[in-house]
């Protein structure tokens, strides 16, 4: 769930309103699936799909916001580029065009009345494969529109406490780590169930070659001396969120640098900040035993450019939104 802390809560009362919510969408919402809108409940693949029991898919998801004429999303272009270059990298055959998919992301958005939320991509294998290891099948393709919920704390800029991950990056001469397919982030789920039982909660992973790498689902930023650092591509996936961080920074005067980061430069770093599609900017307040100011003036600055981003309000940014 995105690293949220729900202290005030009780866990009775989140697991009532999860199940509410997640009721509601069941009764209410329609999947895009393979060129049909269906009810969310048929959205469904058999247990020995070779997507499901083989854990071959792939996914892209990324945030609807609200636009003065309408729902618009967020960096829709580079997402799809990614979901078909996921595809491409592990030998995958797609039955959509990019064109195809963002015409049927528009159809499921608006089908849903989706303001504030999320869509979620899957690209995957549905036909059974007790055996066989290997398809030449096209993939099936399903389309999510989520709405923003409290389970998905979506925006929420608190402050997280964050650690080393036991578990390292997995390397990409075993599989692609630019491709975001789901059996990847058996490596994330590791990191994220580690750190929660060590009371924090995100674990950032250091890749085989020592140096930072990720978190489970999140890029990883750190300030130095007023420069804003992260790791680089090669050994991480291709965030769109990142990307975008790292193009909208030196707008505000923030330098930035993609440079190899030794794990210890996190015990020495001005401030560190998370991102991801569904938080922009998520400051660090506690970083191992050690507490940092969260967020920091850089962080602060860059929190307050995202907000004005998203909201639509800033002219420079508007091609990265598609209208829907």
């Amino acid at each position: 769930m995105f690293g949220i802390q729900f202290d005030s809560l009780a866990p009775e009362f989140i697991r009532a309103n999860q199940l509410r919510e997640g009721k509601m969408m069941k009764e209410k919402g329609k999947v895009w699936l393979n060129g049909d809108l269906i009810p969310w409940e048929k959205a469904t693949v058999p247990l020995l799909s070779h997507g499901f029991s083989r854990g071959s898919a792939i996914f892209e998801i990324f945030g609807i916001h609200k636009g003065q004429k309408g729902p618009v999303a967020f960096g829709m272009d580079q997402h799809l580029s990614r979901l078909m270059k996921s595809a491409e990298l592990l030998g995958m055959e797609m039955a959509y065009t990019k064109e195809e998919i963002a015409t049927a992301v528009s159809k499921t958005v608006r089908a849903n009345q989706i303001g504030r939320g999320l869509i979620k991509i899957l690209a995957y294998w549905g036909e059974e494969a007790v055996i066989q290891l290997v398809l030449d099948s096209k993939l099936d393709l399903a389309i999510f529109a989520i709405p923003e919920s409290k389970e998905l704390g979506l925006d929420n800029e608190q402050p997280i406490a964050a650690c080393l991950s036991r578990w390292r990056k997995i390397h990409p001469e075993t599989v692609p780590v630019a491709a975001k397919a789901c059996s990847n982030y058996l490596n994330g789920y590791l990191a994220r169930r580690d750190a929660i039982r060590r009371g924090f909660d995100v674990g950032l992973m250091v890749g085989t070659d020592g140096f930072l790498a990720e978190g489970s689902t999140e890029s990883l930023f750190l300030v130095k001396d007023g420069v804003l650092k992260t790791p680089p591509l090669g050994r991480i996936l291709s965030s769109i969120t990142r990307m975008s961080i790292l193009e909208a920074a030196p707008h505000i005067g923030i330098p930035v640098s993609e440079e190899a980061i030794l794990p210890e430069a996190l015990h020495t770093a001005d401030e560190i900040f998370v991102c991801h599609t569904g938080i922009k900017v998520r400051p660090v307040h506690r970083f191992e035993d050690r507490t940092l100011d969260a967020p920091g003036p850089v962080t602060r600055k860059l929190t307050g450019l995202m907000q004005s981003i998203l909201s639509l309000s800033d002219d420079r940014f508007k091609h990265w939104f598609t209208p829907l």
